[in-house]
């Protein structure tokens, strides 16, 4: 196999394993828009910063505050801690921690997970920031909402609001869910495609340039070590025309 066939398979496996969008690829869907518009109150807010990523997929909560911050699941058990040193850790007994692995809450939830028992708290990082799936931020089904009568419109869905705790005081990271319609997500995957076939033919080019010019010169050393031996050869076997005359 040729360094061009080998090249243009290696990338073509790449290209084919690029997902269609990041949208897909994180479980974000782009025709909606989900965003934190508040926190309240607003005396607690003080150091506290909450966006939501990949168009409605994780909430991300940064805590600056010097408080610890407790992040209440859907039966209000605790379920996230972001101390006030930044030590971020999860209730392992909290079931909101098992139903947000899947966009539509798809998955066994295990018999240890139970609202009322006992926080068993996992460590997972120490920056005091940390981003979730939460499922009160997005809508929970694949179809398209009752709200929306026009999909090519943008349509508020609901508002939404996730509970919290800061220093022990409750509070609440309230947003809005948008339908911004079917035709305003940015079409990426036309893009990767075009960039992947661009890179691809500059690749192959650049490989046929090199194995041309490598051949070329590998033709001009030989004959020009070849051709002189040659004529010297044939000069010192054959008799000289002066020589055959007499």
């Amino acid at each position: 196999m040729s360094r061009i066939t080998r090249t243009l398979c290696v990338l073509f496996l790449l290209v084919a394993a690029i997902p269609p969008s990041a949208a897909v690829a994180h479980e974000g869907n782009p025709n909606y828009r989900s965003e934190i518009t508040s926190i309240e109150p607003a005396a607690l807010a003080d150091g506290l910063r909450a966006t939501v990523q990949n168009f409605d997929d994780n909430v991300e909560l940064v805590n600056r505050t010097g408080k610890e911050v407790v992040v209440k699941g859907y039966d209000g058990e605790p379920y996230v801690r972001i101390g006030a040193d930044g030590l971020v850790e999860v209730n392992l007994n909290s079931p909101t921690y098992y139903l947000n692995e899947d966009r539509f809450a798809a998955v066994d939830v295990p018999e240890r997970a139970d609202a009322k028992a006992e926080p068993a708290w996992e460590e997972v990082e120490g920056s005091g920031v940390y981003a979730w799936h939460d499922h009160r931020s997005h809508y929970m089904s694949p179809g398209t909402p009752s709200q929306v009568k026009d999909e090519s419109k943008e349509t508020k869905v609901f508002d939404y609001s996730i509970p919290i705790t800061v220093g022990g005081k409750p509070a609440a990271l309230d947003g809005t869910l948008t339908w911004v319609g079917k035709q305003s997500g940015f079409p990426v995957l036309p893009f990767v495609l075009l960039a992947a076939v661009i890179v691809i033919g500059a690749v192959a080019l650049s490989v046929f340039r090199n194995r041309r010019r490598d051949g070329d010169d590998g033709h001009d050393g030989h004959d020009g070590g070849q051709t002189p031996d040659a004529g010297e050869s044939r000069g010192g076997d054959r008799p000289a025309e002066g020589a055959e005359a007499w």
